[in-house]
């Protein structure tokens, strides 16, 4: 997984279920445009945990609706939907975990047959005209007619469908036949398109039959197709036949809750006046409570006080004891001070209670005032409705139909699935899904190559009777990478090679360790004619990937397209041998500079012959794009992504992902196929031709690249490059010799000129921005043309420099340095050598110097538009060495740019060792500009390495991870490589 591909979801929302499904509506600031590109990673979201979605739509108006299982649970309220197998995997893992217990929908015996256990009965059915509308009409070949009748009468079969061959016209008919035998068809694919493409099929021959509008074949998941979807998209998607289907009941409950409404408003503005009464009389009775309270309040204060007057009274009468009696009269005034305290506290608290009775009478006056006049608002609202209890009755009954009608809503659902017979859905969401069918009695896997082998256990498995599997084990295979990660143990690699990177055809044992196919097995129908590709292109992919099953062309030799003399042939080999231009950084060869301008001129040449529209070309159908008549496919991702941006600024937004990788080209075909093989600019071929042999991934990408052309097939090769690094019995390698054989073959030089200096100031724009190679003799004076027209930056990055050749180019440059024009030198750090006065010369006359920890790389940029590529080392000698190669394009100076600054990071530079050349080691220490006995060790980069074994028979010391030549070899000779000198 890649972390860029991800989108950042926020403030989800649940807008609807419809069945074990829920839908939710989530907003997005902003999408990622190359998410989503790759239909054969599975999405999920990542939230507080994993949260995987059944499908996900983007709405026009930037929402993003999800669909998930219900048994989930809810979403979070922001997610992030990331590119990832992940889920997927958890979701498979917990379906093998699952087989074999009580609740486990996985069948082992159908799932065995997979493996190639058990003894499934195999056969062909009879009255096969009764089980498939039109059978004698289908013009099915003698292969098609075996398949389909071994299909309809056998527990399990295995149908190989190499490209053209009508594998998909072959399972329709089959799913046909299974539906009219009375089963229940699960069909799945491995991808959205693969699925819809067979659907649309399936429609085409079941659309008159009774049932279809209301379900009979649905699809389960987002269709992919647009074609499909304008078709069959309301009788397929479960979704609009529900909806579809509910329109009867949704009015009912539309016009119900209408009715429902103003009774509901009613009853509640009863309710409100009866509440209102229920105040009102509750504040007056308050109030007659608080007279009473205060007019006892009252009463007990006159009391109170009386006793307060007697009081006093007395102790007056009694007056200053005295006499033989004053200690009588003392104790006697004591006592009547006591009761005179208690007589007037209690007396003062009647009189506060009495004043709080009277603030609180007043206080709930107004409200009862005011409660008066709510009621008689009220009551008069009321006064015209029907009485409260008829209208509770109403609302009940009303109630009532209301809920069987919304019961009876929520059970459609149910209903459409019921009526399902035949369900289509991808590979993923059949094995992540709890419940897709009611039963399932037949299950067919399509594109069953692409499919590993947990994932078609599990789907062979749902079958209660048959298992039908087609595809092709020499396309494409399952995308996996546990067998190629570095940081798995051997027996994890070896365990994902088991499991993970084998198809049912290889499981099952239909295919011989060596890759060729197991003749004679009764399992396993191989179709061998196809319809797509001319003869001359079937013959190159049987030579590639059918050797031991050539293929039949039933198709008529002539090409669709207009005439043009870069196509004269169905095959056709551009041979850029001749012209290398060495790529940069430790990747270089994912990229090729040359092949991206051979691919514009070939694009330029189709637009002058007519072939593809140019810019302004109207005679196209409505609709048409380039895309339909011609296809780029590239085996590695930048180089795809470089043609994409290159030949949409050289030729228009119509070109725009004219160029794909091979594995979004399976399953689809064009007119004209452009195969650009990329390799030849950097030191090692790459990946993509790793493998050898019939099941290895190199001739299954080979094999689906080549095959999706139907009338021409050009090839842009290195041929000696490629003979020289790869091994004679690679598939690629047999490629190109039957290429060289028996294609129209076009030199480099016809499409991308050779061109001098002087040709510059008399071509045209659109000639000048065409790429063009320069001889050695020609590029120093072509390069000062350049200069001299620069009007806002030049950038020269130049790893070495050398006097005579800055002094050189100083002259040329300080006149454009005076003019503004910004001039930048990207070269190594010389501090603390010679060459630091030359840095130093180059500042004073107004260079930018940037410093670099390591650098290799030899190029010129002027205006961010104009590109020299090639062994220039403009500062460090007077001129350049080979053919150098000048593009006009500012995406490719933008994409050099990032990989000269991503290549400054690969590793951290050595610390360089002062040693004067051929000074021995000491203690041990062995670096470069070190002697050890005879060898002379050197300071190689990598990507010099075999310019090194080469030119001076450099050789590894794997022990000391350095290059090394004899101790004799002349200085001169290795000085790039040594410590301290350029």
């Amino acid at each position: 997984m890649r972390s860029s591909e991800k989108v950042t979801l926020s403030e989800g929302r649940q807008i609807g279920s419809t069945g074990e499904n829920r839908e939710y509506l989530f907003s997005c600031q902003r999408w990622n445009e190359s998410f989503g590109a790759k239909d054969l990673l599975i999405r999920r979201f990542r939230a507080t945990g994993p949260w995987a979605p059944a499908d996900v739509q983007r709405m026009p108006d930037g929402k993003v609706r999800v669909l998930t299982s219900a048994d989930l649970g809810p979403a979070p309220a922001s997610a992030q939907l990331v590119e990832d197998e992940t889920g997927g995997l958890e979701a498979l893992a917990e379906r093998l975990e699952q087989a074999g217990g009580e609740d486990s929908p996985i069948n082992p015996t159908t799932a065995g047959w997979v493996l190639g256990l058990g003894r499934p009965r195999t056969g062909r059915a009879g009255d096969v005209e009764r089980l498939v509308g039109g059978y004698r009409d289908h013009e099915l070949n003698p292969r098609q007619r075996q398949a389909v009748e071994q299909a309809l009468g056998s527990d399990v079969t295995f149908i190989w469908g190499p490209p053209g061959t009508g594998k998909t016209k072959v399972v329709s008919c089959v799913v046909e036949g299974c539906y009219r035998q009375g089963l229940r068809v699960l069909f799945v694919a491995p991808t959205h398109v693969a699925v819809d493409q067979a659907v649309e099929r399936m429609c085409d021959s079941l659309a008159g039959e009774e049932g279809f509008d209301a379900g009979l074949l649905q699809r389960a998941g987002k269709i992919a197709l647009p074609s499909l979807a304008a078709k069959y998209g309301q009788q397929v998607s479960p979704e609009l036949i529900e909806r579809r289907l509910a329109t009867a009941i949704d009015a009912q409950i539309t016009r119900l809750t209408g009715e429902l409404d103003p009774l509901r408003t009613g009853i509640a503005r009863h309710e409100q006046a009866l509440a209102a009464t229920a105040e009102m009389n509750r504040l007056h009775q308050l109030l007659l409570n608080i007279d009473r309270a205060a007019g006892m309040e009252d009463n007990a204060a006159q009391v109170t006080g009386k006793q307060v007057q007697y009081v006093r009274r007395e102790i007056d009468r009694i007056g200053t004891p005295s006499g033989i009696f004053a200690q009588r009269k003392q104790a006697k005034l004591q006592a009547l001070y006591t009761q005179l305290a208690h007589h007037e506290h209690v007396f003062q608290t009647h009189r506060q209670n009495h004043a709080a009775a009277l603030r609180d009478r007043e206080r709930f006056t107004a409200e009862y005032a005011e409660a008066r006049a709510t009621v008689s608002r009220l009551m008069e609202e009321v006064r015209p409705l029907p009485p409260l209890e008829r209208l509770r009755a109403e609302a009940d009954d009303l109630q009532r139909e209301l809920n069987r009608l919304t019961e009876e809503r929520q059970k459609l659902s149910d209903a459409v699935r019921s009526r399902c017979r035949i369900m289509a859905t991808t590979v993923s969401k059949a094995v992540q899904s709890r419940r897709l069918m009611d039963a399932i009695d037949v299950v067919v896997i399509d594109e069953a190559g692409m499919v590993n082998l947990p994932s078609a256990w599990c789907a062979a498995g749902l079958a209660g009777r048959r298992v039908v599997i087609a595809g092709d084990f020499r396309q494409l295979p399952a995308v996996t990478r546990g067998s190629k990660d570095r940081k798995a143990s051997a027996q994890e690699r070896e365990h994902s090679r088991t499991w993970m990177d084998r198809d049912a055809f290889h499981a099952a044992g239909l295919v011989s360790p060596t890759g060729e196919a197991v003749r004679n097995d009764s399992r396993m129908v191989a179709l061998n004619e196809q319809y797509r590709m001319r003869q001359a292109i079937c013959t190159l992919v049987n030579e590639v990937a059918y050797r031991d099953a050539p293929l039949l062309t039933r198709r008529r030799d002539t090409s669709s397209l207009p005439p043009s003399p870069l196509i004269e042939s169905p095959l056709v080999l551009v041979d850029t041998s001749s012209r290398v231009v060495p790529g940069t950084g430790s990747e270089a060869h994912l990229s090729n500079a040359v092949h991206e301008a051979v691919i514009h001129e070939l694009i330029r040449g189709l637009q002058y012959d007519t072939v593809l529209p140019a810019r302004k070309w109207t005679d196209l159908p409505e609709g048409e794009r380039p895309t339909d008549r011609l296809a780029v496919i590239s085996p590695y991702k930048r180089q795809k992504n470089a043609l994409n941006a290159s030949l949409a600024y050289r030729f228009g937004a119509q070109y725009e992902g004219l160029v794909d990788t091979v594995h979004r080209f399976q399953g689809s075909e064009r007119p004209l196929i452009i195969i650009d093989t990329v390799t030849g600019a950097g030191p090692r071929p790459g990946w993509f031709y790793d493998g050898v042999g019939p099941s290895s991934d190199t001739c299954r990408l080979l094999n689906v690249a080549l095959s999706r052309a139907r009338d021409h097939l050009v090839v842009v090769a290195n041929v000696q490059y490629m003979q020289r690094a790869l091994r004679p019995d690679s598939e690629a390698v047999r490629m190109l010799h039957h290429l060289w054989r028996h294609a129209q073959r076009i030199p480099v030089d016809e499409l991308v000129p050779v061109r001098s200096a002087a040709d510059l100031g008399v071509l045209d724009e659109e000639e000048l921005a065409r790429p063009a190679f320069f001889p050695a003799d020609e590029v120093q004076r072509a390069v000062e043309w350049d200069i001299a027209r620069a009007r806002k930056s030049i950038d020269i990055y130049c790893a070495f420099l050398n006097g005579q050749a800055v002094r050189y180019w100083l002259r040329r440059l300080k006149p454009r340095i005076a003019d503004g024009v910004r001039v930048t030198v990207h070269t190594r750090d010389h501090a603390g050598t010679p060459q630091a006065d030359l840095v130093r010369e180059l500042q004073a006359a107004g260079c930018q110097v940037a410093a670099r920890e390591r650098m290799h790389e030899k190029v010129l940029i002027l205006d961010d538009t104009v590109l020299w590529h090639g062994s220039l080392n403009l500062l460090a000698h007077s001129g350049s060495t080979d053919l150098m190669m000048r593009i006009t394009d500012p995406s490719s100076c933008e994409r050099v740019r990032h990989i000269v600054e991503r290549a400054r990071m690969d590793r951290p530079a050595r610390t360089p060792v002062r040693r004067s050349p051929g000074t021995p080691a000491s203690s041990g220490e062995v670096r470069p500009g070190t002697v050890v006995g005879e060898r002379l060790y050197l300071a190689v980069p990598f990507e010099e390495k075999d310019e090194a074994k080469r030119s001076v028979r450099a050789r590894w010391d794997p022990d000391r991870k350095l290059w090394h030549v004899d101790a004799g070899t002349p200085r001169e000779r290795v000085r790039r490589w040594l410590p301290g000198d350029d």
